[in-house]
């Protein structure tokens, strides 16, 4: 098997008075720039791109963790009594924001999501926006970083926090950076500092302790996955060896994450986040079945199911309901985020749409940009599609859906 690189950090991010604390916006944001810094010259995408290593996680933990505490820094104990008093917690997540054709389509899409910090009560701000891959293309390059990450994050006031896409993975040949490299810097880093790819700008990296890893907050714990450059379909073990790259940390971790769960009685929502779509209906890309067994088999070995399924991946906006062991669970494709053009879907469909006696299209919109902002309490979690052609008034989403902590049925 290759040799596989390691983050070589501790497992565990420490604050005091002399650690750096996380930045993440700046105090003073400019206009929406209408052209990139640095032009993406590699738009020919190598689609022959083999499958890469995995990056060991920090202390080669089975199951990396991140929490919400350590995200915020000094201020993380009282961020989380905060949303723990408020009975409950609002985030984003979208996935394929990176653009190279130019800022607009995804600056419309973060200005949008900035709008949700100007609620009324404070219950109702996000706290983090959970990122679901592919943050630059065409190859995750640290060149890209600054006008496809942070320029048009530069407002947005809280964490973000992100499992890659193939894009932030594959190199092209002759390329001396390893794969993932200014990812791990960006989104992997041992401490919240200002990297050069920030040009300028004050937001600082993320702490996350591999590229997968569970992120725990009040009431949800998010389990994200990486799976891997293909283009199709999505990787994440050795398929019974038939991928020597590979290895099936991925699914130890996740059966680990999810007997956790399970131990400690976790009453909240369970979401796993993974790039690759296990099923689609986008006219540019497949499912990925292999992926889904995978995931399934985790799933199966620790006697939890997740109550939600989130992906990017397939340029659009598709929601899905299937039944697993009497489940009704949400499986949402949110790639949507900016980068352009968006896929069609393969026909057009009067939803709900029967795809056969498990799974159901609900609803897809593969017109507009836009991104999930989620809610969940102590009974419930709601999902909501908003598109950024709304506008920052229209707080109403274009779809939504609801699901039971406790029964796992949706409404």
């Amino acid at each position: 098997m290759k040799k596989e690189s390691s983050l070589h950090r501790k497992s565990k991010t420490r604050v005091s008075a002399s650690s750096p604390q996380p930045v993440f916006a700046q105090p003073a944001p400019s206009p929406d720039p209408t052209s990139f810094r640095t032009p993406v010259t590699d738009q020919k995408y190598n689609e022959l791109a083999n499958l890469e290593p995995v990056p060991q996680p920090a202390g080669n933990a089975v199951e990396p963790v991140l929490t919400l505490t350590q995200v915020y820094g000094a201020k993380g104990a009282a961020k989380t009594a905060e949303i723990q008093a408020a009975g409950q917690i609002v985030f984003h997540s979208v996935g394929d924001t990176g653009s190279a054709k130019g800022p607009e389509t995804q600056s419309l899409v973060a200005d949008k999501m900035v709008s949700d910090f100007s609620e009324e009560k404070s219950a109702d701000v996000p706290s983090f926006l959970f990122h679901l891959g592919d943050v630059v293309y065409y190859f995750g390059e640290g060149a890209y970083y600054y006008d496809q990450f942070y320029e048009p994050y530069r407002m947005y006031p809280a964490p973000i926090i992100a499992i890659p896409g193939n894009h932030d993975g594959v190199v092209y040949a002759n390329d001396p950076a390893p794969t993932l490299d200014a990812f791990l810097r960006n989104f992997c880093a041992p401490e919240p500092v200002v990297t050069p790819e920030a040009g300028g700008l004050l937001r600082t990296a993320m702490i996350a302790p591999g590229v997968y890893f569970t992120l725990d907050a009040p009431f949800v714990k998010i389990l994200g996955l990486y799976s891997n450059v293909l283009e199709d379909p999505g990787v994440i073990s050795d398929e019974n060896g038939t991928n020597p790259t590979l290895d099936n940390r991925q699914i130890a971790f996740l059966t680990a994450a999810l007997k956790r769960a399970k131990a400690e009685k976790f009453s909240g929502a369970i979401i796993i986040a993974v790039h690759h779509p296990p099923f689609t209906g986008g006219s540019d890309h497949g499912g990925s079945p292999k992926m889904l067994a995978d995931i399934d088999s985790a799933c199966t070995a620790a006697k939890v199911w997740p109550h939600a399924v989130f992906a990017g991946h397939a340029h659009n906006y598709q929601r899905y309901t299937r039944l697993v062991n009497g489940y009704e669970t949400p499986y949402i494709v949110a790639g949507c985020g900016g980068h352009a053009p968006l896929s069609a879907m393969r026909g057009t469909y009067r939803t709900p749409y029967k795809i056969d006696s498990t799974l159901t299209l609900e609803s897809y919109d593969d017109s507009h940009y836009g991104y999930l902002r989620i809610t969940v309490n102590a009974q419930t979690m709601r999902i909501e599609f908003h598109p950024e052609e709304d506008g920052a008034i229209t707080k109403t989403p274009d779809d939504q859906v609801t699901v039971d902590l406790a029964t796992r049925t949706i409404s």
